[in-house]
Parts: C-alpha cells; sequence; structure tokens
C-alpha cells in the first residue's frame, strides 16, 4: 500500500498535526499552496507541491525551490480545479492507494465542503482516502464498514448521505442500532451514535454515507 500525506491550506492545529506526522509514515508528501507554510512549521520537506501558489509566501516558495528533487506542479489561479482536487489527482497518479488530508477543515466553508464531495472521486478509483484535523476523521463509506472500539478516531459516529438517500441502513453493535431504515438527505437522524460494544458494523442497500467519527 502507497500511504500519502496531503497538507492544504485550511486552519491546521500544528500541535496535532505534529503529533500525528511523528506517529505515522508515508512515502509520498504532498503540500499544496498554502500547505507549504505547515510543512515548513512541521519540518517537511514535501516530495511535490502543487497549486497555483497564490497563497504561499513568496519567500517560503524560493526556500522550496532550493530542494532539487521536490516536483512542482504549478497552475494559473484561473482554473476549474481547487489545488486541493489537483493534489489529488496527483496522487493518485503517482500510485496512492491511502490519502490522508490536513489542513482541509476550517477556514472557507465552501472549500471545506469541497474537500468533503472530493473524497467521492478517491472512492470511485478504490482509494482509501479521509480528512482529519483535531477533532475530526472524515471519510465515505459504500454499502458496509466494521468499527472498533480501539481504533475509533472519536467515540462520536455520524452518519450523513452524500448523494441523496441511504436505503436500507442496519446498524449493528451501535447505541442506537437501526434495522433495513431509509435516511433521507435532509435528516439529521445518524448524527452521535457511538459503539455499545467492541466493534460495530454499517450496511446499507444503495447510497453513499459521510462517517465522521468526531471527539468533544
Amino acid at each position: 500500500m502507497k500511504n500519502c500525506l496531503i497538507l492544504t491550506g485550511g486552519t491546521l492545529d500544528c500541535d496535532f498535526a505534529g503529533d500525528f506526522c511523528k506517529k505515522n509514515t508515508f512515502d509520498l508528501t504532498i503540500a499544496v499552496d498554502g500547505g507549504l507554510a505547515a510543512a515548513k512549521t512541521l519540518g517537511i520537506v514535501p516530495d511535490v507541491i502543487v497549486g497555483d501558489l497564490d497563497t504561499a509566501r513568496e519567500s517560503l516558495v524560493e526556500e522550496f525551490r532550493q530542494y532539487p528533487f521536490i516536483r512542482w506542479d504549478v497552475h494559473p489561479p484561473e482554473k476549474d480545479e481547487t489545488d486541493t482536487e489537483l493534489a489529488l489527482r496527483r496522487a493518485m497518479a503517482c500510485g496512492a492507494d491511502k490519502i490522508t488530508i490536513l489542513g482541509a477543515t476550517g477556514g472557507r466553508f465552501d472549500h471545506m465542503l469541497a474537500n468533503v464531495f472530493l473524497l467521492y472521486g478517491c472512492l470511485q478509483k478504490g482509494v482509501e482516502a479521509c480528512i482529519l484535523d483535531k477533532q475530526n476523521k472524515i471519510f465515505l463509506i459504500e454499502s458496509q464498514h466494521t468499527f472498533r472500539r480501539k481504533e475509533l478516531w472519536g467515540k462520536y459516529i455520524s452518519f450523513l448521505p452524500l448523494l441523496g438517500e441511504i436505503r436500507g441502513i442496519t446498524l449493528e453493535g451501535f447505541k442506537y442500532p437501526l434495522n433495513d431504515y431509509d435516511l433521507e438527505a435532509a435528516s439529521s437522524r445518524c448524527i452521535s451514535n457511538e459503539l455499545a460494544e467492541e466493534t460495530g458494523t454499517i450496511c446499507f442497500k444503495e447510497g453513499i454515507a459521510i462517517c465522521v467519527e468526531a471527539r468533544e
């Protein structure tokens, strides 16, 4: 498995990010535009830098240009994709099959929401991708998933429809179980569930679920 870290330009708790990066290893690291500042703070020299560089400090760009091994994927500001989408495409083109995105929450809500939807492109290609911050782990589920208490990011587990209704949800091992339940797009029924056992499962017949594992 080729494991990729993407540092984007959203809000990032550097103490959390530093601790996370110390505990995990990555085969590929991509910094996205404003994410260069996070890379500098964390002492990370990325393998690839992606974006239009409109929010990266010029002095920082010049500093990273001193590393001959960094691959640059620079785009004009007037483009159809966000820098994060371009970074995800680059990661998958490099063969990544597991992607963790830091700095994709906070800041502008439109970018944060778009970043969640961008996970769908990864899911379609069979790539395991998630967005992490200090409180949340956000990923997508298609048809089924097993949760293990010792692996949870936080005790709260929420499910939201990504594309319309999720049909036939069954939850087992949860505090609030469900059996063959249809979750409408405009419903908050599946917010803030918890495991009642050491493991829990979700399975459903149709739809894509946004899953959020959250801490207070």
